[in-house]
């Protein structure tokens, strides 16, 4: 879509020496609380090479290493372009609604990506339900500049654990065109919402065994499924989609690979990566079979950019050594675009459990829109509000008691941490 050809002759921004800078910071001193409450999310990623689709607790804190020279942090000049980069906050209009918070967090430097994913459950789902992505798309179309990014479900009952047997002949009915009209609605509802180059994440995770968009009991007519997917959504007049095939992580169920629809259908080659298992090491997360070279180099290979739709924490903890690593891999291979998964164990904002890393990610971005110099220590994060009320004071962090409980009371309680 537009946003990334407007990046000739435009200077990057230096991730890895800032997230380095940062880095040391957090050696030298002791970082104050950042996060809000958890919130609650039902979609989690599929771990590796653990049970998917679970979200367990974070596991302890890994510790952050002094650099041996860290570099000094970077910042922009005014009007330089900084990557494309998001967070996914939420899958609905709350989702939206906390980008503008997120975007104050970091001192004004703006979220250009917005993330979301379309329920698995039922077909109405996939096509789009009315009402659920029209918030999307208004947010979008405020700036030429702005990138949706969409999770596209390939199957219903998309987490409800359907059998190997049955996945396969989903998958066989799918490759014979069975399904296909549901695409189209979605295609169709995308253009008219005037968000036609969406980016379209499909059939994410494909490699794993949580989703019954799932590759693996048969991955030939996983392939001629896909193809049949956007070759349908292809055909709808006005659009200009783009289809990113992104796999987790390593081998996962079975290797990546053998799932790749080819080039014909496929615009980018994303992968979901999170700071898992336990104890690997992010050199290790670069190394192992399938994993961060093998996808940069397969996509080189094809001739296609890479993304990472969900990148964030997991099975190590508040690690900010892979915070570091992570935002300068990214830096060195210029992902298309990225996209945090900012909801407990995984992120920086919503998740007090994750200092270290908070402190890092905030650092790094902080200010990138109109500030000269990034801050060494965050400052306490709101809690997001619904649109319409008043924010919370700046020593206070309001406590989510669900929207009923805060109807009846007349709006949120504020927990003080200065009280001491």
């Amino acid at each position: 879509m537009d946003p990334q050809h407007k990046r000739a002759g435009v200077r990057r921004l230096a991730w890895g020496a800032a997230a380095v800078a940062a880095s040391a910071a957090l050696v030298s001193g002791t970082v104050t609380g950042v996060g809000a409450a958890q919130a609650a999310e039902p979609r989690a990623p599929a771990p590796t090479p653990a049970a998917p689709g679970a979200t367990p607790s974070a596991a302890a804190p890994v510790a952050v290493t002094q650099p041996p020279a860290p570099a000094p942090v970077t910042t922009p000049s005014v009007g330089e372009e900084i990557p494309a980069f998001g967070v996914f906050l939420k899958s609905d209009a709350r989702g939206v609604a906390r980008m503008p918070l997120f975007s104050h967090w970091l001192g004004g430097t703006e979220l250009r990506v917005g993330h979301t994913y379309l329920p698995g459950h039922r077909w109405r789902d996939i096509e789009g339900a009315p009402g659920f992505l029209d918030v999307w798309a208004h947010w979008r179309n405020k700036k030429a500049d702005r990138m949706l990014v969409l999770n596209v479900p390939m199957q219903e009952r998309n987490e409800e654990g359907v059998s190997d047997r049955e996945v396969r002949q989903l998958l066989r009915q799918g490759a014979a065109g069975e399904f296909d009209h549901h695409f189209r609605v979605l295609a169709e509802r995308l253009v008219e919402l005037k968000v036609p180059d969406t980016v379209i994440v499909l059939g994410w995770e494909m490699n794993g065994t949580t989703y019954t968009h799932r590759c693996g009991p048969d991955p030939e007519a996983w392939k001629k499924y896909w193809n049949r997917i956007v070759t349908t959504m292809r055909s709808v007049p006005g659009q200009k989609f783009q289809f990113d095939f992104t796999p987790s992580r390593g081998q996962d169920a079975v290797p990546w690979t053998k799932c790749y629809p080819g080039d014909d259908t496929v615009d980018v080659i994303g992968m979901d990566s999170y700071d898992q298992p336990a104890g690997m090491s992010f050199e290790e997360q670069v190394k192992e079979p399938y994993g961060l070279q093998h996808h940069v180099d397969f996509a080189k290979a094809h001739g296609k950019p890479i993304s990472y739709p969900e990148w964030g924490l997991f099975r190590n903890g508040d690690n900010a050594e892979y915070m570091r690593s992570m935002l300068a891999w990214m830096e060195e291979h210029r992902p298309l675009y990225n996209t945090l998964t900012d909801y407990c164990p995984h992120g920086v904002w919503q998740c007090a459990a994750n200092p270290k890393s908070s402190h890092l990610y905030r650092s790094a971005l902080f200010g990138r829109s109109d500030q000269a110099t990034p801050p060494l220590m965050p400052t306490p994060t709101p809690k997001p509000t619904p649109p319409g009320t008043t924010p919370p004071p700046a020593d206070c962090t309001p406590l989510d008691l669900g929207s009923w409980v805060e109807e009846w009371l007349g709006g949120k309680l504020c927990l003080r941490f200065d009280w001491w």
